[in-house]
């Protein structure tokens, strides 16, 4: 399968930020609409925001609304999330997918497929 790549995860102090990326691993990513889940330990894996090509939809997780930025730049076939004042909650493996249904109020994944995700850590 043809699925996002992610990377850029990594250690972060408590009201630090990080920016993670997905690239399209030989599809076009301006093509599909993009998002984000995350999965902690010992908890069920969750949509954290989402990006819709057909109606340019965004969708924020109320958890991290106002903190986190979803973006792509299609010049680099590249999708981002930028997260800034992490905190606590926010520990997960970040799962990049393309195969899901988006608009400002929900997200959904369409697809039981997950690649290796990004491991993003915060921690003093």
């Amino acid at each position: 399968q043809l699925q996002p790549v992610e990377s850029g995860g990594g250690l972060v102090q408590p009201g630090g930020s990080l920016r993670i990326s997905c690239v399209g691993s030989g599809f076009t990513l301006d093509k599909y609409t993009i998002g984000w889940f995350r999965q902690a330990p010992g908890k069920e894996r969750e949509g954290v925001a989402c990006s819709s090509h057909r109606d340019d939809s965004i969708y924020y997780a109320n958890a991290v609304k106002g903190r986190f930025t979803i973006s792509r730049d299609n010049a680099k076939n590249t999708s981002y999330l930028q997260m800034n004042s992490l905190n606590p909650e926010d520990p997960a493996i970040y799962y990049c997918v393309k195969d899901l249904l988006c608009g400002t109020y929900y997200i959904a994944r369409a697809s039981n497929y997950w690649g290796q995700g990004t491991q993003v850590t915060v921690s003093s």
